[in-house]
C-alpha cells in the first residue's frame, strides 16, 4: 500500500486525490489546504493537517502530491524532499528556472522521485504522434506550431490564475504546449523571441497578465516552432501542428482528434482514450462552459470527462512508478523534474526576450 498526502485540494487537487484513492494499493491519508482541507478530508475520510510541516513529516506518507497555486509550489516540494518523501507537483513546477533548479536538486540530493504534472504526456494523441515521428512516418520534424487562443469575458472575481505574480500568466500556467513541443522536437530550442501584450483586458475587472503571446523558437539543425497563447482572440483555436519532410501531424484539441497526412492522404486517430472523450471535449469547446480554448476550474466543480480520463492515466502512472513499475527512457525525464525544468528555462528565456526586446539564447538562462 502506498500512502499519499495532497497539498492544495481546490478544483484540480481534490480530483487528483479522489482519483488516487481509487488506484490499486493506494490511499490518501492526509490533505493540507487552509481553505478547502476540512471539506475534502471529510469527503475522503482522511486527515486534514494544519500545516505543511505536519503533513510532510508524517511517517505514514510515501508520496506528496502538490496541487497548490503555482507560486506556492516551491516550499512544499523542497520540504517534502527533505523529509524523504517522493513528490508529484502540478505544472508549472515553479515560476523561474532558479526555483525549478533548486527544487530538482533538492529531490536529487534526497533521492526521491520528482514527477511533474504535464498531462499532455498522457494524451493518446501525443503518444501516437511521437510513435509516428520515431517510425519516420513524417520524416525529419522541421516545424511545430501550437495555438491556445480564445476570448475571455469579465468573470465574477479576478482569479489568482490571472495574476502574473501568482500564476505566471498564460505562458507559465498553460505551459503544456511548450513542454509538448520540446518533447516532440527532442529538447529545448537554442534561441527564442517573444512578443506579448495586454491588448483587451485592462482595468480592475481583469488581472495583469498578457492576453496575447507570440513566440518564435529556433532549434538546432535549423528547425523552428511558433507558439501562441491568449484570451483576446474572438476566433478560438487550440491545436498542435507538426510539419516534417515527408508529412504532417495535427493534434486538434478544439475539434478533438488527431490527423496524419502523408502523400496527400489523411488518416485519423483519437486524441484521448475513447471517441466519447473526444466528443465530450469537442462539445465543451464549442459550448458555453468555457471561454474558447481558455479553461479555469473552480473548487467544487468536477473536471469534464476528457480531463478526468487524462488525470486517471497520470495518477495510474505515478502509482505504478511508486510500486516499482519500469519506465521507458523516453519518460524517465518526467520523474526527475528535468523536462519540467527545461520548459521553465524556455519560458524564462521568452520572458527575458519580451522584457529586453531582443532574441535570447537558452544558454543565458541555463548557463
Amino acid at each position: 500500500m502506498i500512502n499519499y498526502a495532497v497539498v492544495g485540494v481546490g478544483y484540480f487537487g481534490a480530483e487528483l486525490a479522489r482519483i488516487m484513492k481509487e488506484q490499486e494499493d493506494a490511499q490518501v491519508v492526509a490533505v493540507y489546504d487552509p481553505e478547502n482541507g476540512e471539506t475534502i478530508a471529510k469527503e475522503l475520510s482522511c486527515d486534514a493537517e494544519a500545516s505543511l510541516e505536519s503533513l510532510v513529516s508524517r511517517p505514514d506518507v510515501n508520496c506528496v502530491i502538490v496541487a497548490s497555486p503555482n507560486y506556492l509550489h516551491k516550499e512544499p516540494v523542497i520540504l517534502a524532499a527533505k523529509h524523504g518523501k517522493n513528490v508529484f507537483c502540478e505544472k508549472p513546477i515553479a515560476l523561474s528556472y532558479a526555483d525549478c533548479d533548486e527544487m530538482v536538486k533538492s529531490c536529487e540530493e534526497n533521492h526521491v522521485i520528482f514527477m511533474a504534472g504535464h498531462i499532455m504526456n498522457f494524451f493518446n494523441g501525443v503518444h501516437h504522434a511521437k510513435e509516428l515521428i520515431n517510425e519516420g512516418k513524417i520524416g525529419k520534424v522541421l516545424y511545430c506550431h501550437s495555438a491556445r487562443n480564445g476570448w475571455e469575458d469579465v468573470q465574477e472575481s479576478v482569479s489568482w490564475k490571472k495574476i502574473r505574480e501568482k500564476s505566471g500568466g498564460h505562458l507559465y500556467h498553460h505551459i503544456h504546449e511548450l513542454d509538448c513541443v520540446q518533447f516532440l522536437m527532442g529538447g529545448m530550442p537554442e534561441e527564442v523571441t517573444m512578443e506579448a501584450g495586454n491588448v483587451a483586458h485592462q482595468g480592475e475587472a481583469f488581472g495583469d497578465e498578457d492576453d496575447m503571446i507570440f513566440i518564435t523558437a529556433r532549434f538546432k539543425d535549423g528547425r523552428y516552432a511558433v507558439m501562441e497563447w491568449g484570451s483576446a482572440f474572438r476566433w478560438p483555436e487550440h491545436y498542435l501542428l507538426i510539419q516534417g519532410t515527408e508529412g504532417a501531424i495535427k493534434l486538434d484539441m478544439f475539434d478533438a482528434g488527431g490527423t496524419l497526412k502523408v502523400d496527400g492522404k489523411e488518416s485519423h486517430f483519437l486524441l484521448h482514450e475513447s471517441k466519447e472523450e473526444d466528443e465530450d471535449r469537442t462539445r465543451i469547446y464549442h459550448g458555453t462552459e468555457m471561454d474558447g480554448a481558455i479553461q479555469y476550474g473552480k473548487p467544487g466543480r468536477k473536471p469534464p470527462l476528457w480531463l478526468q480520463g487524462i488525470m486517471k492515466k497520470e495518477m495510474a502512472f505515478l502509482n505504478g512508478v511508486m510500486h516499482g513499475k519500469e519506465v521507458s527512457d523516453e519518460y524517465k525525464p518526467l520523474l526527475t523534474g528535468e523536462a519540467a525544468r527545461a520548459a521553465i528555462a524556455t519560458a524564462d528565456a521568452c520572458t527575458k526576450s519580451r522584457m529586453e526586446d531582443r532574441k535570447v539564447k537558452l544558454s543565458e538562462i541555463i548557463g
